[in-house]
């Protein structure tokens, strides 16, 4: 069975640093097990699935196995257990029916097994591009005849086949023995898109217009070119109207405060084949329904793959069904707004969503600020529904959505998410009364956890829970955010942001915009949190940061809080009144004039030497002589442990013993 992925960490003291390889490692037994004893908790009938079971087989035993999921998902009644041997499934399991909450329907990997549901479809046929084929290419597109297209062509280096991906180029995922191939583009951003090569705009204007020298193709080579932008806190997609060496010209100008700011505004140009030429990229004609790629060698002796399915598991009319230890490549699972009682423990998901048309159309922050917030990762909706022990890599938009209500992400590892570069991230919270707790998230294009709240028609509101999570990394590909992010002018019911780990985001190098980047930013005009017992380092805004722009700051209690913090916009008559700072350690921006909002700050310590007991390794349990002892307003649930009489300031209690972020070993 795939084993779940568990952070190894450090006892003691505060153990927030965790490898990406220790974070993510997953074990895998060799065994495909079909024929071991069935689990203890079966209480139906168990069916058997194998990638090469016979045909008309009925799976009631190894010999006899289905050789699709989808097969046992047509027969399987409440307590039954499909169980699904070693190998890749090419398909979309719909169950056709709910389990019960006492007997749920179970699709679970035989022990030992590797079990992988795949969205993608194997590519094969590839022949070399040759002098023909580049006239051809060549009498539709004349820029190709002298470009990096037709020096490839030349090396013997590119191929192709004919393939239908949809009908646009900009949208297919492409994929070579496993990792995701990249769109060929100017400039090539390398295979990492949580840290891609950039070329920033050397000069412009809020209009349409990009001037870079870099910009060295002849005029009209990119006309008709995907111009993706990125300024501040949004990226964009577009289309190039007119280009002259050094510089292009949209069709219309970026949306939102989005403009062309030189050395902020870094930008990619795609859609022309003549950029084909580096390895591990692909171009796709849309219109002549063919793939190229670049390859030093036969394409053909390698895994070349499309994706051509969302769903791995479409679960959006089920309840009560569990997904335990299986894979997904190029695809996700989704419930629905009915849904309730799912499980979902174990999941090995890599290449969750993939898109790149952001903007689609609108002329204000819209959708290209909140794309793939609500449908993209894993999609939880409906209620009471669980995501656990899994690891979730590589995702366009997000690698959790929480909607509804009443749903808990726990102890899950979540790497490399939000490569678009918008609202996503590593869990967006929707909806209320959310649980999100125990994960460890590293490498987002913007926030690790993206706090919205919204009602849920028929129900009472509720606060959602985000503790216990260590978030880093963020903030690679955007700004004005943080590893924790709640915008705007919402009142929170009382949520509790706590014991969260937050340190070190990732932001690109080179632009002269550096605002936000804290590790909870409660951002125009939110009310009604409790922040509390957090640690940061790295967070140029430190560990909280409060915006009262539009409605005001209010009733928020930020309490016992280690790493620093900035207040904006709530120096205002009543702009913050409610608001309580308390008991926590670390600078604080901003802080003249704050009181005269209506806030309260008592019993910080401010700056001084907090006598932490190694602040270098991020060990920020206090030593003995630190003045932090004896000195917090007792705030009962908050501050409890201490040794002391009074307790202490910060999030660790002298003398009790240290809590720790992250997935549990």
């Amino acid at each position: 069975m795939l084993d779940s992925a568990r952070v190894r960490r450090r006892r003691g003291a505060i153990t927030a640093v965790v490898t990406a390889a220790a974070a993510l490692s997953l074990v895998a037994t060799a065994s495909p097990g079909l024929a071991a004893p069935l689990p203890a908790d079966a209480t139906g009938t168990s069916y058997y699935v194998s990638a090469d079971g016979p045909a008309g087989a009925d799976g009631r035993s190894p010999d006899t196995a289905f050789r699709t999921i989808q097969q046992c998902a047509d027969v399987a009644q409440p307590g039954d257990t499909c169980l699904i041997g070693s190998g890749t499934y090419r398909e979309t399991v719909t169950p056709a029916r709910s389990g019960t909450a006492d007997a749920p329907i179970v699709f679970r990997a035989a022990p030992g097994a590797k079990v992988v549901v795949s969205g993608a479809e194997r590519l094969t046929g590839f022949t070399p591009v040759g002098q023909n084929d580049l006239a051809a290419v060549v009498a539709a597109d004349p820029f190709a005849a002298d470009s990096l297209f037709s020096r490839a062509v030349a090396d013997r280096k590119i191929f192709s086949v004919p393939a239908d991906l949809g009908p646009a180029g900009a949208e297919a995922q492409v994929f070579t023995d496993g990792a995701m191939d990249i769109e060929a583009s100017y400039p090539f951003p390398g295979t990492d898109l949580l840290d891609p090569v950039v070329e920033r705009a050397k000069a412009g204007s809020a209009g349409a217009t990009i001037v870079d020298p870099a910009l060295t193709r002849p005029a009209g080579y990119w006309n008709g070119a995907r111009a993706l932008t990125s300024y501040w806190y949004i990226t964009t997609t577009g289309t190039v109207a007119s280009s002259a060496v050094g510089s292009v010209t949209l069709t219309t100008a970026p949306v939102c405060v989005h403009k062309v700011v030189p050395t902020d505004t870094w930008y990619r140009l795609s859609g022309k084949i003549g950029e084909l030429g580096h390895p591990g990229s692909y171009f796709y004609d849309a219109q002549a329904k063919r793939l190229y790629v670049y390859s030093d060698d036969n394409p053909n002796r390698h895994r070349i793959e499309a994706k051509a399915r969302d769903l791995a598991f479409d679960l959006t009319s089920a309840s009560h069904v569990r997904v335990e230890g299986v894979g997904l490549f190029a695809s996700t699972i989704r419930t629905g707004g009915t849904s309730t009682g799912v499980t979902l423990d174990g999941i090995d998901g890599r290449y969750l969503s993939h898109y790149w048309d952001v903007t689609r159309g609108t002329t204000n922050c819209g959708e290209n600020v909140t794309r793939g917030v609500a449908d993209t990762g894993i999609v939880l909706k409906g209620t009471g529904n669980t995501i656990r022990n899994s690891t979730l890599r590589f995702s366009a938009g997000n690698g959790v959505s929480l909607g509804g209500y009443g749903n808990t992400a726990v102890d899950n590892a979540i790497s490399d998410v939000d490569y678009a570069g918008t609202y996503a991230a590593g869990v967006a919270v929707q909806g209320h009364s959310q649980t999100v707790m125990h994960n460890t998230m590293q490498r987002s294009g913007r926030s690790g956890i993206n706090l919205q709240w919204n009602g849920v028609a028929g129900t009472t509101t509720g606060p959602d829970r985000i503790a216990y999570n260590d978030i880093s990394g963020y903030a690679t590909l955007s700004l004005d955010t943080a590893a924790i992010y709640s915008c705007c002018s919402a009142r929170m019911e009382g949520t509790r942001i706590d014991h969260n780990v937050l340190h070190d985001p990732n932001p690109r190098p080179g632009g002269v915009y550096p605002f936000g980047m804290s590790g909870i930013y409660a951002d125009n005009g939110m009310s009604d949190l409790q922040i509390d017992n957090n640690v940061g380092w790295g967070n140029p805004e430190g560990t909280v940061e409060l915006n009262g722009l539009g409605s005001g700051s209010h009733d928020n209690a930020v309490y016992n809080n280690t790493g620093g913090m900035t207040l904006f916009y709530v120096r205002e008559p009543g702009q913050s009144t409610g608001t309580k700072i308390y008991n926590n350690i670390g600078p604080i921006k901003g802080i003249d004039r704050a009181t005269e909002g209506g806030l309260v700050l008592s019993n910080n310590l401010l700056d001084g030497d907090p006598l932490f007991v190694d602040a270098a390794a991020h060990d920020y349990r206090l030593q003995a002589g630190s003045p932090a002892r004896n000195a917090a307003i007792p705030l009962p649930g908050v501050n409890d442990g201490s040794t002391d009489p009074v307790p202490s300031l910060g999030a660790f209690q002298y003398g009790a013993p240290a809590w720790q972020a992250g997935v549990r070993p």
